[in-house]
C-alpha cells in the first residue's frame, strides 16, 4: 500500500511542476505576442489506483485480515483527498498565472506582424501612429486633366474649390451662334514689344508677359498679363471647331477679367508662334527666359471684329463673371507649328457648355 501511495504522490508533484511551467511560458507568449489568453486547466480526475493482493512465495495470494482492509480503505480515502486539495492547488495557481498575464498584457505594447497591416494602414518607419492616421482620413488627391479620373466631368467633385465647374449657370466654352448684331464699340489695343518667360504649366503652353500692354473697352481699361494655347479650338462658332485657340488674359484693377480668343486655322507659319515654340522648356513646370521681346500685335487678326458675351474660366476653378471676345477673324498657323504643340497637347479644351439662353452679340 505505502508503495503505491509513493509512486503516486510523485506523479502529481511532477505534474503540477509540467503545469506551472507551461503555465508560465505560454503566459509570456500571450503577453508579448498578443495571442488569445490560456484557458483553464483541465485537471482531469485521479485515476483509481490498483493495489494488486500481496503475494506469496509461490504466486498465490494472502488472504487480507478486516484491519488491513478498513486501514487499506482509509489510506485510500486519504490519496483521494490529497489528490483533491492537489488540484485545488493547480486550479488556484493557474487562475493566479492567468490574472497575472492579463496585467502583463495591459502594461505590454502590442506587436502587429507586417501582414497584419495593409498599404492604406501600415505605419511609416518614423511616423508616429496618430499621424498615420490622420493620413488615412486624407482623400486621395486627384489633380484635374482633361481626361480620366482628373477629367472635366470630375472637375467639380475632385476639389471643392470647383464647385462652379459643377453649378455654375454661365460656364464657357459655348457654341456661338444666333448672335445679335450689334454696333459693337472696337477694342482699343495699347501693345508694346515685351519681355515674357514660356512656362510648360503641365496642361498647356503659357506665356507669361511684363506689364504695359493693355486694351479698353466698355470704357474700362485691362492690362495683358498672359496667353495660352488650347488644341481644338474650345469655343465653337455656329458648330465650327479650329485647329486650335490662343486665350488672351487680361485683368483690370478690381481683378474683372476679359479674354480675348484668337481663333487659328492651318495656313501660313506665324512669326510670333514660331518664337514661343523656338523657346518651349523641355520638361513639364519648366520655365524658359528668354533674353528678347515679343510683339502681341502678332498674334491678333487684320479684322477685329468680334462675337461677345458673359462666361467663366474654361479650366479650374471655372470662375464665372468673365467677358469674353472672340474675333470673329481667325488667324493662320503653318502644320508643323500645329502639329508641335499637338505632339504635347493632342487634346487640352473643355468640352462645350450649356448656353442656358446667354445674350450674344456680334459686330455688324
Amino acid at each position: 500500500m505505502r508503495s503505491s501511495t509513493a509512486s503516486v504522490l510523485p506523479l502529481l508533484c511532477s505534474l503540477l511542476c509540467s503545469l506551472l511551467i507551461a503555465a508560465f511560458f505560454s503566459g509570456t507568449t500571450y503577453a508579448a505576442e498578443d495571442s488569445s489568453p490560456p484557458s483553464k486547466p483541465i485537471v482531469k480526475d485521479t485515476l483509481p489506483i490498483k493495489i494488486k493482493p500481496t503475494e506469496n512465495a509461490d504466486g498465490e495470494s494472502k488472504p487480507k485480515s478486516k484491519s488491513s482492509a478498513k486501514s487499506a480503505a482509509a489510506q485510500h480515502d486519504k490519496e483521494e483527498m490529497e489528490a483533491d486539495e492537489l488540484a485545488d492547488k493547480i486550479a488556484k495557481k493557474m487562475a493566479e498565472l492567468h490574472k497575472e498575464n492579463e496585467r502583463i498584457k495591459a502594461q505590454t505594447p502590442m506587436v502587429r506582424h507586417p501582414r497584419a497591416a495593409t498599404s492604406a494602414s501600415a505605419v511609416s518607419p518614423g511616423m508616429p501612429h496618430g499621424a498615420n492616421l490622420a493620413a488615412d482620413n486624407i482623400m486621395h488627391f486627384v489633380p484635374w486633366s482633361y481626361d480620366g479620373e482628373g477629367g472635366p466631368l470630375r472637375w467639380g467633385k475632385i476639389d471643392p474649390a470647383n464647385a462652379k465647374c459643377d453649378t455654375g449657370e454661365r460656364q464657357s466654352p459655348i457654341d456661338i451662334r444666333d448672335g445679335i448684331r450689334v454696333d459693337l464699340e472696337p477694342v482699343i489695343f495699347d501693345y508694346k514689344p515685351t519681355r515674357f518667360n514660356v512656362v510648360d504649366t503641365g496642361h498647356t503652353i503659357q506665356v507669361n508677359l511684363g506689364a504695359g500692354s493693355t486694351i479698353t473697352i466698355l470704357g474700362r481699361r485691362y492690362e495683358l498679363t498672359q496667353f495660352h494655347f488650347h488644341k481644338p479650338s474650345e469655343e465653337r462658332v455656329n458648330g465650327r471647331n479650329y485647329e486650335m485657340v490662343a486665350h488672351l488674359v487680361h485683368k483690370d484693377i478690381d481683378g474683372k477679367l476679359v479674354m480675348l480668343a484668337v481663333l487659328i486655322e492651318q495656313g501660313k507659319a506665324n512669326s510670333l508662334i514660331q518664337t514661343i515654340w523656338n523657346n518651349m522648356p523641355l520638361e513639364k513646370n519648366d520655365t524658359v527666359q528668354p533674353s528678347g521681346t515679343i510683339d502681341m500685335y502678332q498674334i491678333l487678326p487684320a479684322n477685329r471684329q468680334y462675337y461677345t458675351y458673359m462666361g467663366s474660366l474654361t479650366t479650374p476653378p471655372c470662375t464665372e463673371g468673365v467677358l469674353w471676345v472672340v474675333f470673329k477673324e481667325p488667324i493662320e498657323a503653318s502644320q508643323d507649328q500645329i502639329s508641335i504643340f499637338s505632339r504635347m497637347y493632342p487634346m487640352n479644351a473643355r468640352p462645350i457648355q450649356n448656353s442656358a439662353g446667354r445674350l450674344i452679340k456680334e459686330s455688324n
